[in-house]
């Protein structure tokens, strides 16, 4: 065939116009694929970010909750500080009115640490514990020094009372009030 002949058939019937575009064919797998690509990074990034926010949650509760019993732990080492000084004190009154002789340890020494178990108390606890704490520290103080005559000296039982409740509280408990 001669050459004027063949650009004639190639020309007049060609075979590449006949069949797809292989340029756009290309062209559009390219773009599918690069978009379900996009897609794919956008659901994982999404679901990275949802999993870090949600891992951060249970975190920030994780940290609240070891912060809250580790502030409850300080209120109950105060408070059975408080009452462990509390306790000394009352049974050298309690010694006294019995006439039994009172232990080696001076009283003052006894005060000093209910005092000072008592701004523990202060210092960890709610003002309603903190009040009830004091309260009781000032009547023990008053029968211990016998600063007021019986007749009107107040009962420490009363007062031991109100602290335990105020304590409990302090505590969150969540129990009945102690029956007397």
């Amino acid at each position: 065939m001669t050459l004027e002949l063949e650009q004639k058939l190639v020309f007049k019937n060609p075979a590449v116009a006949q069949q797809p575009s292989t340029r756009l064919y290309v062209m559009g797998g390219v773009t599918g694929g690069t978009v379900l690509a996009l897609i794919g990074v956008l659901l994982g990034t999404a679901g990275t970010l949802v999993g870090q926010y949600l891992a951060t949650r249970v975190e920030v509760q994780r940290d609240r909750r070891q912060r809250t019993d580790a502030e409850r732990a300080e209120r109950k080492e105060a408070i059975l500080g408080f009452l462990a000084a509390a306790q000394r004190v009352e049974l050298i009154l309690d010694r006294r009115e019995l006439g039994l002789p009172t232990s080696e340890d001076p009283a003052d020494e006894k005060l000093h640490d209910l005092w000072l178990a008592k701004k523990a108390v202060e210092l960890t606890c709610a003002h309603e514990t903190a009040q009830a704490a004091h309260d009781y520290t000032t009547v023990l103080h008053t029968h211990m020094r016998n600063t007021v005559p019986s007749e009107q000296n107040p009962a420490k039982r009363e007062y031991r009372y109100a602290f335990m409740e105020a304590a409990r509280n302090a505590l969150e408990s969540g129990r009945p009030r102690i029956r007397r």
